[in-house]
């Protein structure tokens, strides 16, 4: 058996991304370099046959997704696995923590102008953030940064790869597809252009999003 067959057999029966590492876990002969060779076979095999999948880097892992001009097709199965919507606020509030993670609820109300208990709740909920630590003010509130699911449901390899704060609009729409493969998820056209106007200064974080609109943030 091929250790390029073993690599697409683990990354094909996995539901989340793996990295090099965890891969050469699957059988005794492989190390790193020998799943980052087969890798490299695979993607090149995948483009020459024109296949309906690619294997990308995502999350700082790799993971066999269906390619976005797919996504069509899919969404008329029930079958198929999908994406539910980010609001305009759940999108509003998850780029305010990836660029200024990490950083705490009242921060964000502050950059906001509203509260933010119900959508900080959501992105919880989505595993799109989570409580990194805790804040040395009063109180010491919970610190906020994004988790690897972030990563994973947009489509960036790690943090140092995501866009510019100004490119990141444009970015998120056209990425929203190719993330969840299976299916076609969308993001709210309501994220606008005076989003990225907030004060996002002196952060090397980034945005990022999911889910459709809960009743809580309805009214942040």
């Amino acid at each position: 058996m091929r250790q390029e067959q073993i690599v697409e057999a683990v990354l094909f029966a996995s539901d989340a991304p793996l990295s090099a590492e965890e891969i050469a876990r699957a059988d005794e002969v492989l190390d790193e370099d020998a799943v980052g060779e087969a890798i490299r076979t695979l993607r090149v095999q995948y483009q020459e046959q024109e296949r309906a999948f690619e294997l990308v880097e995502v999350a700082e892992g790799y993971q066999i997704l269906t390619k976005p001009e797919f996504a069509p097709y899919l969404e008329r199965f029930d079958t198929v696995p999908r994406s539910s919507r980010l609001s305009g606020p759940s999108l509003e509030t998850l780029a305010i923590i990836a660029y200024r993670q990490p950083i705490d609820r009242l921060e964000i109300e502050y950059i906001r102008g509203v509260g933010a208990v119900g959508v900080i709740r959501t992105l919880q909920d989505r595993g799109l953030i989570e409580a990194v630590g805790r804040g040395e003010g009063i109180g010491r509130p919970l610190l906020y940064g994004t988790t690897r699911r972030f990563l994973e449901h947009f489509g960036f390899a790690s943090l140092e790869g995501l866009p510019r704060p100004e490119d990141l609009p444009i970015v998120l729409r056209d990425r929203a597809a190719p993330i969840q493969r299976e299916a076609a998820p969308s993001i709210d056209d309501g994220l606008g252009d005076d989003l990225f106007a907030l004060d996002t200064g002196g952060s090397n974080g980034q945005p990022a999003g999911e889910p459709s609109v809960e009743e809580d943030e309805l009214n942040e």
